[in-house]
């Protein structure tokens, strides 16, 4: 017989490798995604537009500022509504937290005064710059009625009059506009189609803001005729509104004033001009009477011989 094996000489076996599972793919809404596709977009060089705006109001807004202010909601895909703020002089840092809050970069804050001005913000938060207009020439989609008519979400195409690039603050004021008004390609809200153009023209120092629709001739096959873009017209959509710029600052709701409009009235000053100009005209009326009556007396008339003749 052979003899036994100790236990301390037996031989170990090999340790088995255990192999971790493979990683499982990705799952999207068009099917499994490859993790080779997702490295590759992570690591893409190309740069992505994720811009997203903030749209609020401040309370005791008017009914027409507020239809204003939800046309141009419907107009940007990419804007986020929020709740109505107070506008106080801490409204700054309450708008840069919302902002922050809401995961976007940029904010339209409608503010309206006395219930008769309205008042735009376009910031750039945190960091500015941020401008402040007037609004004036206010008409709403409501309104107008007009005939044109586009793809809701749809990407706008931004057309400038060359005047923005003559001074630097309008070249300023077209780059924040650009940055605001400008729809990410890849958006998930926007449609893939260019059907309607945001205008937006410097006249006597105001922009002006249009919306057209870009309305092209086609066939019952909906293709295009053949020259049929040298028959392309433009319709108006709205809304219309003029934007009087007020300052520019260098940081979000605030900061130094970087340009300071020296055109600007303020809307207060002119309903002062104009109450001064109906006081002036009661003054008129009333210096026009003392004079009738001081003539009057300076002047007397001969008595009548006639006045008493049929009181007999």
């Amino acid at each position: 017989m052979g003899k036994k094996r100790k236990h301390s000489e037996s031989v170990p076996e090999p340790k088995k490798i255990v192999e971790s599972a493979p990683e499982r793919p990705k799952r999207t809404l068009l099917g499994w995604k490859e993790k080779v596709e997702e490295d590759r977009e992570t690591s893409s060089p190309i740069f992505r537009n994720k811009e997203k705006v903030l749209v609020t109001c401040s309370r005791r807004i008017i009914y027409r500022y507020r239809h204003l202010m939800l046309n141009v909601v419907s107009l940007l895909p990419h804007c986020k509504k929020d709740n109505k703020v107070e506008s106080k002089e801490s409204k700054g840092a309450t708008l840069n937290e919302l902002v922050e809050l809401k995961n976007c970069n940029s904010c339209l804050f409608f503010e309206c005064r006395k219930q008769k001005d309205l008042y735009l913000w376009m910031a750039k938060s945190p960091n500015g710059p941020s401008v402040k207009f007037l609004v004036n020439a206010v008409h709403t989609m409501e309104e107008l009625k007009l005939t044109g008519n586009h793809l809701k979400g749809s990407r706008p195409l931004l057309t400038f009059s060359s005047n923005f690039d003559k001074d630097p603050h309008w070249k300023l004021l077209k780059e924040i506009i650009t940055q605001i008004f400008g729809t990410p390609k890849d958006h998930r809200k926007a449609k893939p189609f260019h059907d309607h153009v945001f205008v937006f023209s410097i006249v006597d120092d105001h922009i002006w803001f249009r919306n057209y629709q870009i309305s092209v001739p086609h066939n019952e096959i909906d293709k295009v005729d053949r020259g049929g873009l040298d028959k392309m017209t433009l319709v108006e959509v709205g809304p219309r509104f003029c934007l009087n710029p007020i300052k520019i600052f260098g940081g979000s709701f605030g900061g130094p004033t970087l340009y300071e409009n020296p055109f600007y009235v303020s809307p207060n000053q002119i309903r002062a001009l104009e109450k001064r100009k109906k006081a002036g005209k009661y003054a008129k009326k009333v210096k026009a009477k003392t004079r009738r009556k001081m003539h009057e007396q300076s002047n007397q008339l001969e008595p009548d011989e006639f006045a008493d003749l049929w009181k007999e």
